[in-house]
């Protein structure tokens, strides 16, 4: 993952709401959830929900689908592994962790 990318996703889960939203259909599953569903759920507006679902969407986190007339947002969960992995890969590499040091000392 390049670091332009990844910081781009952090930056667009820096925003209470949209960290709430992405929570929300991380936990909703590979269904995801409906914006209506979405709006009730969180208790916002629905330009607020459009305009949070739309950073996350462009920072690649969330998609979206027409279903009829119903849009389903969903987490993009290639994205979240590939952000999780690039915060994780380089753990400890020029250092002991800090769960490695306790666990010795133990």
């Amino acid at each position: 993952m390049k670091l332009e990318v990844a910081a781009s996703q952090l930056e667009s889960l820096g925003n209470p709401t949209r960290l709430r939203l992405y929570r929300a259909l991380v936990r909703a599953g590979v269904d995801g959830l409906p914006v209506g569903g979405l709006q009730q759920k969180l208790n916002i507006p629905a330009s607020t929900l459009s305009h949070h679902c739309r950073k996350l969407i462009n920072a690649g986190l969330v998609t979206q689908e027409r279903n009829g007339t119903t849009l389903i947002c969903r987490a993009n969960y290639k994205a979240m592994t590939s952000l999780v992995g690039y915060l994780a890969d380089e753990c400890c590499a020029d250092g002991a962790c800090e769960e490695r040091r306790v666990t010795a000392e133990a």
